[in-house]
C-alpha cells in the first residue's frame, strides 16, 4: 500500500488516560520512520481547522494497521474526529516558554511577558503533565515574589474568558458583585451554598463558581453536584444569576480560567497547592466573574493546610497587594482549622450537613452553621450594605426565617432541578478504645480516609465524624462512621484506619 505524506487513517480504540492527550502509532509506520519519532515524543496532530499537541505511544504489535493512528478519548473529543477520518501528524516547534520554566526552578525571577508565554502555552496545550508538574513545582514553596505572583494573576486573567453583566443586572447590583472563598485544607467546612443562600436572599449579586476537589475528600463543586446540576455553561451562569441573583457553578465548563483548570489538574496528582498558583488561582477566577467584594476565610490549624497565625498573616498580606493591584476588595477571616466544620465529609454528607443547616433542622451542625454566618455577616458588611457589627444578626434572620432555604432551591430549580443527597451502601462505625475527652484530630488522616472510602467520585462516600474537640466519650461510643459505596474501597479505608494510631486523640 502506498502513503502519503504525514496523514493517516483515525482508528478508535476507545483508551482513557483522563484529561491528557495521547497518540498511537505503529514502530514501521511510515511517519513514525520518515519523522523519526520515538515514544513519549510530543507531536502536533491536525484535524481539519483544529489542532491539538499529544504524547505519543508506540505500539509493537498488530492493534493497528499500517497507516493508521489512534488517540485517546480526552483527544478524541477535543478535535471531533471519527473512525476513518484522516489527519495530519508533525513535529511540534520548539516551545521556548520551556526555558523560563527552567530558569524559574533555578530561582530566576519570572517578567510578567515571560509568565504570559508560559500560560500562553499552557491553555494551547502544549505542555505535557510532566512541563505542567514542573512549573507547579518550580513556584512553590514560597518562591514567587509578590510581583509574580501578581504577573501570574495577570496572565491567568488574560488567558481567560469574562462575564460582562448586563446593563439590567449592573445596575440592580450597582456594579456591586460579591463572592466568598475558602483556602481549603480543612475537612467538611462546606459553607459557600449557605453564604451564597443568605447573600442573594439579602440581594447581593453572587455569581459563585466553584473548583472540584484538589487535595479534599469535596470541593463545593461535587458537594453541590450531589443536589443540582454545576455543569454551567457561561451563557447559562449569566441566565441563573440574572434570574435569581446568583449560583454555584462548576468554573471550568466556563472556561473562566482554562490555564488554572489545567494546572489543578496536575497539583492534585502530586498533591501541591503552593500560595502563589492558590492565590493567581482564586483571584483570576473573581475577575472572571466581575465580582469586586470578596470574603476570604483562613483556617489555620496544626493539620490544616495553614499551621500558624503567623503563615495565614503571610498569605493574608501577599493575597491583599494582589487583590488591590487587580481591583478587588478583600477581607480576610482567619478562623479555627483545629478540627472538621460539620458532621460530614465527602460529597453527599456535605450535602446533607448544608440542607440541614438551611432548612434549621435540630440536629444541624451548629458549628457549620456559625461558621456560615461569621462570613455571611461579614460578606454583608463588606458590600456596604449593612453596618459594621450587624452583618450576623442580619445573616441570622435570612438563615432562620428560610428565606436562605427557599433561595436555594430557586437557584437549584433555575440550575437543572433538585436532588437529596443518596447514602451509601456500605458503612462502618469506628469506636473508641477507651473513655475520655478529644483533645486532637488530625484533619489531614481524617480526610484520607475519606478519599481511601472513595470521596470525592463516589458522591455518598466519605466519613460522618461525630466526636469533636472537647466532646466527652465513654468506650465503645462511635468516634467516626465511614461511608462507602464499594466493599473494596470501605477496605481501603480501614485498612488505613488501623496502620493509624493519631487520627483522634482521647485523653
Amino acid at each position: 500500500m502506498k502513503y502519503h505524506g504525514n496523514t493517516l487513517i483515525f482508528k478508535r480504540l476507545g483508551i482513557d488516560t483522563h484529561y491528557e492527550y495521547f497518540a498511537y502509532m505503529r514502530e514501521d509506520c511510515h511517519v513514525c520512520i520518515s519523522e523519526g519519532f520515538e515514544a513519549l515524543i510530543r507531536i502536533r496532530i491536525t484535524y481539519g481547522h483544529k489542532s491539538i499537541v499529544a504524547s505519543l505511544n508506540v505500539i509493537r504489535t498488530a492493534l493497528l494497521n499500517q497507516g493508521e493512528i489512534s488517540l485517546s478519548e480526552s483527544a478524541v473529543h477535543a478535535l471531533g474526529i471519527k473512525e476513518h477520518d484522516k489527519v495530519t501528524v508533525s513535529h511540534l516547534q520548539q516551545i521556548d516558554s520551556l526555558s523560563y520554566i527552567r530558569s524559574k526552578i533555578y530561582g530566576n525571577v519570572l517578567s510578567p511577558g515571560q509568565f504570559k508565554k508560559i500560560i500562553k502555552d499552557i491553555v494551547l496545550g502544549n505542555y505535557s503533565n510532566i512541563h505542567l508538574s514542573a512549573f507547579v513545582t518550580a513556584c512553590a514553596g514560597n518562591r514567587m515574589s509578590t510581583d509574580e505572583i501578581i504577573s501570574l494573576t495577570d496572565a491567568m486573567i488574560e488567558s481567560g474568558k469574562k462575564i460582562h453583566w448586563g446593563s439590567s443586572l449592573s445596575k440592580k447590583s450597582g456594579g456591586l458583585i460579591v463572592d466568598k472563598h475558602c483556602i481549603g485544607g480543612l475537612p467538611g467546612n462546606r459553607t459557600t451554598p449557605i453564604i451564597v443562600s443568605i447573600a442573594t436572599a439579602f440581594g447581593l449579586t453572587m455569581p459563585k463558581t466553584s473548583s472540584r476537589a484538589i487535595t479534599s475528600p469535596a470541593g463545593t463543586a461535587d458537594t453541590m453536584e450531589v443536589m443540582t446540576n454545576v455543569n454551567l455553561t457561561l451563557a447559562k451562569i449569566r441566565n441563573v444569576v440574572e434570574k435569581e441573583g446568583g449560583c454555584i457553578a462548576w468554573g471550568s465548563l466556563a472556561k473562566l480560567s482554562p490555564a488554572d483548570d489545567k494546572l489543578i489538574k496536575v497539583e492534585k496528582a502530586i498533591d501541591i497547592d503552593s500560595t502563589a498558583q492558590l492565590i493567581a488561582s482564586v483571584l483570576s477566577k473573581k475577575v472572571a466573574v466581575g465580582s469586586n467584594h470578596i470574603i476570604i476565610d483562613m483556617p489555620v490549624g496544626e493539620t490544616a493546610k495553614l499551621r500558624s497565625i503567623e503563615a495565614a498573616n503571610q498569605l493574608k498580606i501577599e493575597m491583599e497587594k494582589v487583590a488591590h493591584v487587580v481591583g478587588i476588595k478583600l477581607k480576610v477571616v482567619i478562623t479555627d482549622g483545629s478540627q472538621p466544620v460539620g458532621k460530614g465529609i465527602g460529597p453527599a454528607l456535605e450535602a446533607r450537613d448544608v440542607l440541614s443547616v438551611l432548612r434549621n433542622e435540630p440536629e444541624a451542625p451548629q458549628d457549620l452553621k456559625e461558621r456560615a454566618l461569621l462570613l455571611a455577616g461579614e460578606l454583608l458588611e463588606l458590600s456596604g450594605k449593612v453596618q459594621s457589627g450587624d452583618g450576623n444578626e442580619q445573616a441570622r434572620k435570612l438563615l432562620e426565617s428560610g428565606m436562605a432555604y427557599e433561595k436555594f432551591m430557586a437557584i437549584c430549580k433555575a440550575q437543572g432541578g433538585f436532588h437529596e443527597p443518596p447514602l451509601a451502601k456500605y458503612r462502618r462505625e469506628i469506636k473508641s478504645l477507651k473513655s475520655g475527652v478529644v483533645v486532637h484530630v488530625n484533619n489531614r488522616k481524617l480526610a484520607k480516609i475519606a478519599k481511601l472510602a472513595g470521596a470525592p467520585e463516589d458522591k455518598a462516600a466519605g466519613v460522618d465524624f461525630l466526636a469533636p474537640i472537647g466532646a466527652f466519650v465513654k468506650q465503645g461510643d462511635t468516634l467516626y462512621e465511614i461511608h462507602a459505596e464499594s466493599k473494596g474501597e470501605l477496605a481501603y479505608a480501614l485498612e488505613y484506619y488501623n496502620s493509624q494510631s493519631d487520627i483522634l486523640t482521647i485523653k
